[in-house]
C-alpha cells in the first residue's frame, strides 16, 4: 500500500509550467526532526516516516508511486529589478496531498539538488538556513500568522560549499501551493495569455473558489490583494520582518514563505533591517505594507489581459482593486493593535492611542514584544512598573500610560476579561535572533541539536508562561545582538 496518496493538479497543468526533475539522492541521510503533529494532521504515518522508507523520500533518496517530481518556473523582481526567469533552484516539488479535511497541499524538498533552474548552483541547502526556516515557520504557525510549515529536516552526509564547508540538509516544506507573483510575471513576460489564464484559472479553483464564475479575474486580483493585506498586517503587529519580500517571494495564497534572512524585531524602530543583503533598506520592518502594494500593482500588470482585451479599459478596473489595499491593511492593523491593548471597542483616537505608544517606544529603545506582553500581563493591576523598566527613559512610557488607562476606563469588560484576551495575542515567547542563531551554531559547529529541540518546543506554546523557560523570553543582551542575518542560498 502507498503510504502517500497523491493527486497532482499542477503537474497536470502544461509542461512549460515547470520541467520534470528527480532529486538528487545524497550520502547518508539522518533524521533531524520530524513534525509529528504536523504530519498526524496531514494524514500521514509519523511511523512510517520515521523509518528507512520515510526518511529515504524526505532526503530524495526514494521516490514513492505517484510522485509528481517536478521544479516549477517562475520570474520576479529581486529587489526592484526583474529576472525574467528564475524557478526552483534548489526545491522540488514531490507532490499534492490533501488532508483529513479535504484541504490540498505541496510537499516539497527544499536542497534536493539540482534542477535547470539552479543557475549554476549546486541545488542544495546548508545546515543553518534550514533549521532557521524550521524554527521560524513553526513558530509563526503557532502565534496564528499563515505561513507555509515545516514537515521534517534530514541530514544529507554531505557538505556544501558557501564562504566554507558546512554541512548539508533537507527541508520538506508545506505549503497551500507554490505559485508566487513572480509564477504570473513569468507567462506575462512571455506574451503567453493563454498560459496566464490556465494558471488564473487553477488559482481559482484551489484558492478562491468563492471566486469562481463571470469577472472571475478582478475577484482572484481583489482576493490576493485582501489576503496580502491581511497577512502583513498580521507582520506588522508581532514585529516580523521578512527580509527579502521580492515578487518571486509572495505566495498567491497568502502565506508567508521563503524564510532566508528573516527576524523578529527586538527593540523597537520602523527602520529595521536584519538582511545582510538589504543595503538600503528596501525591505525594513516599515516598508512592508508598501512594499506588498508594490508587489501587488506587478501582479495586476500580469492579468490586464485576463481583465479586458482593452488596456486603457484595464488599467483602471485594476487600480481599483489596488486601491483597495491601504485602507484593508490599515483595517487588520489597527484591529490587531486595538486586541493587542485590551480595545474590544472601537473609537477614533485609538489610531493616534496606537501611533504615540509605537514613538515612545520608539524613543526608549523599548523591546517590542515585551511592552505589549506586560501590559498584558499587568492590565488588571493598578501600576505597569514591569512595563515601565522596559523603556530607557521611563517618562516617556508614563505620558502615555495616563492616556491608555483613561481610555481603558470606557471599555465595558472586566481587567480580568481583558487581561485574558491580551494574554492570547501578545506572545512572551518569538524566536528571538540570539536564541535562532544559537541553536544554528550548536547544531552546525558542534552537531548538538539539543539547543534547536528546545527552542522548538518553547516556540509551540508563545502564548504561555514556560517556568523555568523564562530566559528565552528576555531580550539579548549587547554582546548577544545578531544584527545581521543570511539568506543561505
Amino acid at each position: 500500500m502507498n503510504p502517500i496518496a497523491f493527486d497532482n493538479s499542477y503537474a497536470r497543468l502544461p509542461p512549460r509550467f515547470y520541467a520534470e526533475v528527480a532529486p538528487t539522492p545524497v550520502a547518508a541521510p539522518r533524521l533531524i526532526r520530524l513534525n509529528e503533529p504536523l504530519a498526524s494532521r496531514l494524514g500521514l504515518d509519523p511511523d512510517w516516516l520515521k523509518g528507512p522508507e520515510g526518511i529515504a523520500m524526505l532526503a530524495g533518496n526514494g521516490m514513492l508511486a505517484g510522485a509528481a517530481s517536478i521544479a516549477t518556473a517562475y520570474a520576479g523582481h529581486q529587489f526592484g529589478g526583474f529576472s525574467p526567469q528564475l524557478g526552483d533552484g534548489r526545491a522540488i516539488l514531490l507532490g499534492e496531498i490533501i488532508d483529513q479535511d479535504g484541504k490540498r497541499y505541496d510537499l516539497q524538498l527544499k536542497g534536493a539538488g539540482p534542477t535547470p533552474f539552479s543557475r549554476r548552483g549546486d541545488g542544495r541547502a546548508a545546515l543553518g538556513p534550514v533549521l532557521r526556516e524550521y524554527i521560524v515557520s513553526e513558530a509563526m504557525a503557532a502565534l496564528g500568522i499563515p505561513t507555509t510549515r515545516a514537515l521534517a529536516a534530514v541530514l544529507t552526509g554531505e557538505a556544501v560549499r558557501r564562504e566554507t564547508l558546512l554541512p548539508g540538509a533537507v527541508l520538506t516544506r508545506v505549503a497551500s501551493s507554490h505559485i508566487r507573483i513572480g509564477t504570473f510575471q513569468f507567462f506575462a513576460a512571455r506574451g503567453d495569455v493563454e498560459a496566464l489564464r490556465l494558471l488564473a484559472d487553477h488559482v481559482i479553483s484551489r484558492h478562491y473558489p468563492a471566486c469562481s464564475g463571470e469577472g472571475r479575474y478582478l475577484a482572484l486580483l481583489e482576493a490576493v490583494v485582501a489576503t496580502q493585506a491581511a497577512l502583513i498586517a498580521q507582520w506588522m503587529t508581532i514585529g516580523f520582518i521578512h527580509g527579502v519580500m521580492n515578487t518571486d517571494n509572495m505566495s498567491i495564497a497568502g502565506e508567508t514563505i521563503d524564510y532566508g534572512p528573516c527576524a523578529f524585531m527586538d527593540a523597537y524602530h520602523p527602520t529595521t533591517v536584519f538582511s545582510s543583503i538589504d543595503e538600503h533598506g528596501r525591505y525594513a520592518y516599515a516598508n512592508q505594507p508598501p512594499i506588498a502594494r508594490w508587489n501587488l500593482t506587478r501582479f495586476a500588470e500580469t492579468l490586464l489581459p485576463l481583465l479586458d482585451a482593452d488596456i486603457d479599459k484595464a488599467v483602471p478596473i485594476a487600480q481599483a482593486a489596488l486601491d483597495r489595499f491601504d485602507p484593508q491593511f490599515q483595517v487588520h492593523l489597527i484591529a490587531g493593535f486595538r486586541r493587542k491593548l485590551g480595545l474590544a471597542t472601537e473609537e477614533a483616537e485609538d489610531v493616534e492611542l496606537i501611533r504615540s505608544l509605537l514613538e515612545a517606544m520608539q524613543q526608549g529603545e523599548a523591546d517590542f514584544t515585551l511592552v505589549f506582553r506586560r501590559l498584558s500581563e499587568e492590565a488588571a493591576q493598578d501600576s505597569a512598573d514591569a512595563c515601565r523598566s522596559l523603556f530607557s527613559d521611563p517618562a516617556v512610557f508614563e505620558a502615555w500610560e495616563g492616556r491608555w488607562c483613561q481610555r481603558l476606563l470606557r471599555e465595558t469588560a472586566s481587567a480580568e476579561t481583558r487581561r485574558g484576551a491580551m494574554l492570547k495575542v501578545n506572545p512572551l515567547f518569538i524566536p528571538r535572533n540570539h536564541l535562532v542563531e544559537a541553536a544554528i551554531e550548536a547544531a552546525v559547529e558542534r552537531g548538538d541539536f539539543g539547543p534547536f529541540e528546545v527552542l522548538i518546543d518553547v516556540l509551540a506554546r508563545p502564548f504561555e508562561a514556560q517556568p523555568g523557560r523564562e530566559n528565552y523570553a528576555r531580550p539579548p543582551e549587547m554582546h548577544e545582538r545578531v544584527l545581521a542575518t543570511f539568506c543561505g542560498t
